[in-house]
Formats: structure tokens, C-alpha cells, sequence
């Protein structure tokens, strides 16, 4: 029989890569990665928190969102705050609470060895009733049963996207991965590759995306080593262009034949470049908060009404560039229901008091504004 998955070819796991292709993204990361950690010392740490606590949220809501389980992004938040201490007796889902302890435990506690039993514990917070989202009863914080794992689509013609390693290897394939990890030095194509291993043995009945993507988050906090780590999320980035994230698996496992069958560059590529992008959306972010401090704490003592400071507040939180023509008098009276009347009092002031200025080249009914950023 013809060797199909990545897994059936001589010298698995030894993967191959082409560095040339892989070098300068991981240049380009870690210098990102210097930029963002800097970039973090200059925020307040209270706006880091809300930070931390969104970018919490958007990894658990989006990885289990990849799977097709789509969570209450409020129950999730609960139980982030409550894990934060910010709402100490916040009222949370035990199984949103499972979910948000996992992230924790892999971007807290990576200073420990990864283990059978962690990840098993890992498992068990996913599915805490015994069953998954779809109703079927899952083997809970064990290996997968004697039966052959096969990952297929629907449709009245069965395709097997991938089929992993049979059960009686599960436990060998285990042991080498784990000792691969600990003993490996921390980096970015480690995290990558971890990701991939793990998808590659798939030793759960289900959960094994979850945890394949919490175990590279955990790999990036032991490169990391700093708070600023928890403030992005690659599950989102892999959400938002969901497609190719399964396109690019199915290109290195097998579904896709190629020439060289333990190549992984093209998966280690989409990997890295998923992380920069999330990297370059966290680094925004964070200079968004920034400049809303600075902005609120150069106009403090401004007497602003209500709606004001809703409308400078939206502009700063989308960020300057982005609110697109810039402040209307029409886009005015939609974010406050004021009159037409009221808006234009409210302009005229925020004009006076220095809070925004009128965009060149702009006049009567076309007149835009944006604010004054320094």
C-alpha cells in the first residue's frame, strides 16, 4: 500500500524546513516582539488589563469558534475577570471558567515541563459535562479509543482529509513528542512545530485543535517571558481567514501529495506569518491606548459634555487613521442622537477647546473634522 500521511514516511518526525524562507519572518517577529514589550511600557496598566482581558476572550472565543463552537463572549469575560481578580464574586460557567483556566495555566505557568498529565488535564477543562458541543460523548482526559481517527468532510461523497496515527502507536508518539518539547530550546519554530505535532498525532477523541494551538501559546510564553505576550491572539487571526488555515494542514499532512513528505516549510511560513500579523494588530492596539492616555490626559480639564467625549472616545478606540473621512456632522447626530442643531454647538466647541481642528481642503456641508493628536 502506498504511503499516504505524513506520519507513514521513513525518518518522521525528523521534519524538514528551508530556512532562507523561514529566517526573515522570524527576524521580523522578534524585532516586533522588542518593539511591542517597549511599546507596553509606556501604557497605564489599567488599560493593559482591559487589554489582557479582551485578548484573553478573543483566543478562547476564536479557537473553540475554528472547531464550530461558538461561545458567549460575556460568560468568557466573567470568567476572565473573576481568574484576573477584577470581579472577584462575578457569578461564571463552569465551563467557560474550565476554558479561561487552560489559557492561564499555559501563559503563566510555562516555566513548567509539559506532560501527559497537563495536557489530559487541559482536555478534561474542554469537556467538563463528557461531551462536546455537538452532543457525543467524548472519552474525557484519556487517549483516544482502538479505532482509526479519521478526519473527513461531509457531503455525499466521503473525503478523508486526514486520517492520524493508529491507536497502538498513540502511547510511543506521545512519549516522543513530549521529550522532543522538554528537551528542545525554547524559539519560534518550536512553537510552530509543537502545533503541528500535535495535530499530526491527534491523541483525543476531540478537543485536539484547542489544544494544539494552547500548547503553541504556551511555547511562545516560555520565548517570551513577559506579560505582553497575553496580548495578542493568533486563534483570531486563524479565525478570520479560517480557509487557510485547514488548506495549509492539508498541504503538509498528506491530503496534498508532494515532493518531499516531511517538508513543513509551508506550514512553519503560514505559521509565522500568522503570528506577525497578530503581533502587528496587538502593537496597534497598544498604541491606541496610548494615545487615548495621552490625548484625555492633555484635555482633562476640558469641560466636555456626555456626547463629546462618546464621540472622541469612539474615534480614539477605532484609532485616528481608521475613522474613515473623519468626524461629520451627520456622523455626529448618528453616534449621539443629538439634533442637527445640538451637533454643531458641540462641534464649535470641541473646535474651541483645541480638541479637534478641521481637516484642510473641507468647508460647508462637507466640512470633516478630526481630532488633535498632539
Amino acid at each position: 500500500m502506498s504511503k499516504r500521511w505524513i506520519w507513514e514516511f521513513e525518518n518522521y518526525p525528523s521534519f524538514k524546513y528551508d530556512t532562507m524562507h523561514i529566517n526573515p519572518l522570524i527576524k521580523d517577529i522578534t524585532f516586533l516582539q522588542g518593539s511591542l514589550s517597549t511599546l507596553y511600557s509606556f501604557a497605564s496598566k489599567d488599560k493593559m488589563q482591559e487589554k489582557l482581558a479582551d485578548t484573553l476572550a478573543d483566543e478562547i472565543i476564536s479557537s473553540s469558534a475554528i472547531e464550530g463552537e461558538f461561545l458567549n463572549r460575556d460568560s468568557v469575560r466573567k470568567s476572565i475577570a473573576k481568574k484576573l481578580g477584577i470581579e472577584e464574586f462575578a457569578n461564571t460557567d463552569y465551563a467557560t471558567d474550565g476554558l479561561v483556566s487552560i489559557l492561564f495555566d499555559a501563559c503563566t505557568n510555562y516555566n513548567d515541563d509539559l506532560d501527559i498529565e497537563r495536557v489530559e488535564k487541559w482536555h478534561s477543562a474542554i469537556f467538563p459535562t463528557g461531551r462536546n458541543h455537538e452532543g457525543t460523548i467524548i472519552n474525557v482526559g484519556d487517549l483516544r479509543g482502538d479505532y482509526e481517527m479519521i478526519i473527513g468532510g461531509s457531503g455525499p461523497k466521503e473525503v478523508v482529509y486526514y486520517q492520524a496515527p493508529p491507536h497502538d502507536t498513540l502511547f510511543d508518539e506521545m512519549v516522543d513528542f513530549f521529550k522532543w518539547f522538554n528537551n528542545t530550546e525554547d524559539g519560534l519554530i518550536k512553537a510552530a512545530i509543537a502545533h503541528l505535532w500535535f495535530l499530526i498525532i491527534h491523541p483525543f477523541d476531540d478537543g485536539n485543535g484547542r489544544i494544539a494551538r494552547t500548547i503553541s501559546e504556551y511555547a511562545l510564553a516560555r520565548v517570551e517571558n513577559s506579560y505582553y505576550s497575553k496580548i495578542y491572539s493568533i486563534s483570531k487571526t486563524i479565525y478570520n481567514k479560517k480557509k487557510d488555515y485547514y488548506e495549509v494542514l492539508e498541504k503538509t499532512t498528506g491530503f496534498r501529495k508532494k515532493d518531499e513528505p516531511l517538508d513543513i516549510t509551508l506550514w512553519l511560513e503560514y505559521f509565522l506569518k500568522t503570528l506577525l500579523k497578530s503581533l502587528e494588530e496587538a502593537k496597534t492596539g497598544v498604541q491606541y491606548i496610548i494615545d487615548k492616555t495621552k490625548f484625555w490626559d492633555t484635555h482633562r480639564e476640558k469641560e466636555l459634555n456626555a456626547r463629546q467625549i462618546k464621540v472622541l472616545n469612539k474615534v480614539l478606540d477605532i484609532g485616528i487613521e481608521n475613522f474613515e473621512g473623519g468626524i461629520t456632522k451627520s456622523k455626529y447626530v448618528s453616534i449621539t442622537k443629538a439634533s442637527t442643531s445640538t451637533a454643531s454647538n458641540d462641534l464649535k466647541q470641541l473646535l474651541d477647546s483645541k480638541c479637534i481642528k478641521q481637516i484642510e481642503g473641507t468647508k460647508g456641508r462637507g466640512t470633516r473634522y478630526t481630532i488633535v493628536s498632539k
